[in-house]
């Protein structure tokens, strides 16, 4: 019984994946090879030819997302490895203080901020509205609606996810081994180089993953903060299941964003080293 004390106790984590992630998975499999439509139903025909015609159909869109999502994840890693090393080693008490910060736009709900994010950027709005009527920038200014707009909706919208895993990688950094390389005329350039950094390579991973994959995958900030030359690959899936109601193309599709994104995590994966990540995490 001790044997499987381990087992049993996984049980309930190991039932709810299977019920609300392998089953739905299944299904959404099974709906991708069908053909029909929503009024005579759908049939199983095992028609693979539906990956082929949504990839087909909608390249443009599953190709901007990837590079949206890219760009995302570029800036959110640019904008948030400074603030984790700064609460890491330089908050001192006011750590809590600064992570509580950082999470405390999670309180409100995601789609509002990307509505506020909306009414900041919009022509005449707070920012730009003010601006205009200063002098300071053109009339026919504006960002919304431009990828600069989907771009930056995204990094804002996720960048704690990037925040904190390399806060968390970086607070485990001994402050001894830092001192240990100046010590041995490392410059500072050189310690966190040849020190901080590979140290730091798990959080990195780990916020690249939480980051990259819902930002390619997000409806939300291309619906709102784009415009129909902005539009994303979740935008259609959302488009065909709910309003055109082809429930094959968009499972096709969601299959074909998920394969991509898994390809493109391993291929990420091996550049990085795994297993040079996975020995750092374990020192």
């Amino acid at each position: 019984m001790r044997r499987l004390t381990p087992y049993l106790l996984a049980l309930p984590s190991w039932m709810w994946l299977a019920i609300f992630l392998v089953v739905p998975m299944v299904a959404m499999a099974s709906v991708s090879l069908q053909t029909g439509n929503a009024i005579d139903g759908f049939a199983m025909t095992f028609s693979f030819s539906n990956y082929t015609d949504a990839i087909g159909r909608y390249s443009t869109q599953l190709v901007r997302s990837l590079v949206y999502g890219g760009l995302a994840t570029v800036a959110m890693l640019v904008i948030g490895y400074p603030v984790a090393y700064f609460i890491a080693f330089k908050a001192g008490a006011r750590k809590s203080m600064y992570l509580f910060l950082l999470l405390l736009p999670f309180f409100v709900s995601f789609v509002l901020r990307t509505i506020s994010w909306n009414f900041l950027l919009s022509d005449n709005g707070i920012l730009f509205g003010t601006l205009k009527g200063w002098g300071l920038l053109p009339e026919d200014f504006h960002v919304l609606a431009t990828t600069f707009a989907v771009v930056g909706g995204l990094t804002y919208n996720f960048l704690p996810f990037m925040i904190l895993p390399i806060y968390v990688a970086l607070e485990q950094v001994d402050p001894r081994v830092v001192e240990a390389a100046q010590d041995l005329y490392a410059t500072r350039a050189a310690a966190f180089r040849r020190v901080v950094l590979p140290l730091s390579l798990p959080g990195v991973f780990a916020g690249v993953l939480m980051t990259f994959v819902p930002a390619t995958a997000d409806p939300i900030n291309a619906a709102i903060l784009g415009g129909t030359s902005n539009t994303m690959i979740g935008n259609i899936i959302q488009t065909e299941y709910l309003t055109n109601l082809d429930y094959p193309t968009a499972s096709a599709l969601s299959f074909t964003l998920m394969a991509v994104l898994l390809v493109g995590i391993f291929i990420y994966a091996r550049a990085l080293g795994t297993e040079n990540v996975l020995e750092a995490a374990a020192r």
